[in-house]
């Protein structure tokens, strides 16, 4: 499970990297209004609606001596890296430029991250068809891939982007990114290849479904039938509702924790901090609740409890209840929101990624096929497209709110915050409200997938209703 769950962190530094440093980097840094860099990178989300599931669609259908899912893995190692570092790295001859670069960049890193990603992913259901052990498995790969996300953002904060002369907020400084990028490249190579060479010795224990020549139209006819599945359709409107919350909340990081609350220095590393305790704390409640209530309602209350837990900060602060600047209770009580809301919005996406896992047979009972790659390239499309999203949505927060460029903390006005604030908090809300509603429409739970699976495999069904010993 661990050597599984490590190649997660690549995905983590890439999208701790977008959600994060991006908007902030092409607005701030380089100096392109916050809009126009969410509108070109949310444009670049077209090409990965055609690229995930093709990646899914050919991974499921790979047929070599490494299994059908590890070729993908190796071979995306280096696209990964060289992207990543190009990324960071624009030109600065005028604006068009800048935005032509971000645009093909975040396809190529995108696509590269995909071809990983998505046999990865789909590797979850192969490894267990057990209904709880699926939960356990995808909380490691969670908390691998936030691991990986945080430890570049305090590596960020404390050395590549700490404060340097003429750089009193190191997240201004153009040369710390390029170390940034260089850093992030190598982490993501090395994850990726340890979690492939890990996994390699499991290649002979994984389905291995029978694969024949098709024409185009009944491949079509096949992707058509597979993502028509009503689990799966709800899935996916859970994940765009609650990973485009996410994105938002990952976008207006940097504006909030640095304008509005004013962290400085090591704060930032403490915060980071406090997020990652509200990890380990879902990696270890997320396959309990699952074990113990049904995923889908567990993950309902998990996604409203992190909002409500999240967002609290920002009401009592436009109330004026919330410890104000600069006093002993601002920061722990800061953090500790922060913590817990961390800790249930992870159980719900552990939950919602486990429900995906057992889509699987749900599918194959149906369908015939087993079809891992295309759902969990659905899965991750959804995950990269509302993370564009919520960079584009976080882009029109910011000009609602009237925030200014190259703004410097301490001299925006008031006025400002409290708009940028409302707003913020009220749109992730309704996100997350959203994504509750879809995760209790989800149709089935262990009971059935029990059923399912011993179907599949051929064993007698058992009546466990309570007969009438009169009858």
């Amino acid at each position: 499970m661990a050597s599984y769950g490590v190649g997660a962190a690549a995905y983590g530094v890439k999208d701790s990297g977008f959600g994060t440093f991006l908007l902030l980097f092409y607005n701030q840094v380089v100096g392109v209004p916050a809009a126009t860099v969410g509108f070109v990178v949310m444009c670049a989300l077209v090409i990965d609606a055609f690229v995930d599931p093709t990646v899914g669609f050919l991974s499921d259908r790979t047929n070599t001596r490494w299994g059908r899912r590890h070729p993908w893995m190796y071979g995306a190692a280096l696209p990964i890296m060289l992207g990543w570092i190009l990324l960071w790295n624009p030109p600065t001859s005028s604006q068009q430029a800048a935005l032509g670069w971000l645009f093909v960049l975040a396809v190529l890193v995108r696509s590269a991250v995909s071809a990983y990603e998505v046999p990865s992913q789909a590797l979850a259901a192969e490894l267990s068809g057990d209904y709880d052990e699926r939960t356990r498995i995808m909380a490691y790969r969670y908390l691998f891939g936030w691991a990986g996300g945080l430890l570049m953002l305090i590596s960020a904060y404390i050395y590549f982007l700490a404060p340097a002369p003429g750089y009193p907020n190191g997240l201004l400084n153009p040369a710390g990114y390029r170390g940034f990028a260089l850093a992030g490249a190598l982490f993501m190579g090395v994850t990726i290849l340890v979690s492939a060479i890990g996994t390699h010795r499991q290649i002979p224990f994984l389905p291995k479904p029978d694969t024949k020549r098709q024409t185009l139209r009944e491949n079509f006819r096949q992707i058509k039938e597979t993502v028509r599945n009503r689990a799966f359709v709800i899935l996916m409107l859970a994940g765009i509702a609650a990973y485009t919350g996410q994105g938002i909340t990952y976008a207006m990081s940097n504006y909030l924790y640095s304008f509005v609350w004013r962290f400085t220095g090591m704060t930032f590393v403490y915060f980071s901090l406090s997020l990652f305790v509200g990890v380990g704390i879902a990696f270890v409640t997320a396959p309990r609740l699952g074990a113990r209530f049904s995923k889908p309602h567990a993950a309902a209350i998990a996604a409203l409890l992190g909002v409500a837990i999240g967002t609290t900060p920002y009401w009592l602060r436009l109330a004026g209840l919330f410890p104000p600047l600069g006093s002993a209770a601002m920061l722990p009580a800061l953090f500790v929101c922060a913590g817990l809301s961390t800790a249930f919005g992870v159980t719900a996406y552990i939950l919602g990624a486990s429900m995906l896992a057992d889509v699987v047979e749900d599918s194959e009972a149906r369908t015939g096929r087993r079809s891992e790659g295309m759902f969990f390239a659905g899965g991750f499309f959804v995950q990269k497209c509302t993370s564009g999203i919520g960079i584009f949505v976080c882009g029109l927060i910011l000009a609602a709110a009237g925030f200014p460029a190259k703004a410097v903390p301490g001299a925006v006005p008031a006025a400002t915050l409290d708009r940028l604030t409302l707003i913020y908090a009220g749109a992730i809300l309704v996100f997350y409200l959203l994504a509750a509603f879809f995760y209790t429409r989800f149709p089935f739970g262990r009971a059935e997938h029990q059923l399912r699976m011993a179907r599949l495999a051929g064993e007698p069904e058992i009546d466990s209703a309570p007969r009438n010993p009169l009858a």
